[in-house]
């Protein structure tokens, strides 16, 4: 059988991960001098309880890190997909592709999302339901490219503090944004994190992701869509409630932002993932 590993930026949810048996490495989050594996050695409210203190930075897993999940199921038979945040922005692709040549004997395939958060657990799940329904190997990485290839991603910080110390993201000047108080529009573009348009309030960029959204996908046809944020819940379900009155929604998941991701947005990001359904 083919199993699916990810690493913890996906965001699915956890009960989705243990309805599938999805695997899910860490990415490291470091304070100072002290190093944590997300989801394991701290949980949500120590993050942010320490963000308070420290702007922290974030690292892939080692490749070591995944031969720990490859090796158990190789040995039990298991071809592996590896499925990853964008290799654009972060080197856990790389850590996985070391990982696979460690193992020469076992079946392991490792797939750049070219995404974050469900933007990539989106391709999780499809990968994940696709393998319980006896695809191949070729078959789910040919679906997997075709939901690569339309999903779209939209957010917008509450400050532009992380964004400005991260560096993840270009064509912004963070400090000229900070200092009119602009609302920066921030897109996934083939893997790369671009802020394409400012609006002038938290409201109005909000009412942007909506619009972007439905440019992208319209709001006819069925969609899968998710709402991302971080300490933002209030205002992610308000947008749930949105989204399910003006889109033809297929499936959707209201996600807490991994807290490595966090790490370079910030609390009160928010975002929309969407991408058309039954292609």
């Amino acid at each position: 059988m083919i199993k699916i590993v990810t690493d913890s930026t996906a965001d699915v949810p956890q009960q989705l991960l243990e309805r599938y048996d999805i695997r899910v490495v860490p990415i490291n989050i470091q304070f100072a001098h002290e190093t944590y594996r997300e989801g394991i050695d701290i949980d949500r409210p120590t993050f942010f309880r320490k963000l308070e203190e420290c702007i922290p930075t974030s690292s892939q897993p080692s490749p070591g890190q995944l031969v720990e999940v490859y090796k158990p199921l190789a040995g039990q038979g298991h071809s592996i997909l590896t499925i990853v945040v964008t290799s654009k922005h972060s080197g856990t692709y790389q850590s996985a592709v070391l990982a696979k040549s460690m193992l020469p004997d076992a079946d392991v395939e490792v797939f750049d999302s070219l995404s974050i958060s469900m933007g990539t657990g989106y391709q999780v799940l499809a990968a994940a339901r696709a393998a319980e329904e006896g695809k191949s190997m070729g078959e789910i990485l040919q679906l997997l490219e075709g939901i690569r290839s339309r999903t779209h991603l939209y957010f917008t910080p509450a400050t532009m503090k992380y964004l400005q110390r991260s560096g993840r993201v270009g064509k912004l000047s963070g400090a000229l944004a900070s200092l009119l108080s602009v609302k920066p529009i921030i897109k996934v573009e083939d893997g790369v994190l671009e802020a394409f348009e400012k609006v002038r309030t938290r409201g109005k960029a909000i009412d942007r992701l909506v619009e972007l959204t439905a440019q992208a996908v319209g709001t006819t046809e069925p969609v899968k869509l998710a709402m991302i944020h971080a300490e933002a819940h209030d205002e992610a379900e308000a947008l749930r409630a949105r989204l399910e009155d003006n889109f033809s929604c297929h499936e959707m998941h209201v996600v807490d932002l991994a807290c490595s991701l966090t790490v370079h947005g910030g609390p009160g990001i928010i975002g929309i993932v969407s991408y058309k359904a039954g292609l």
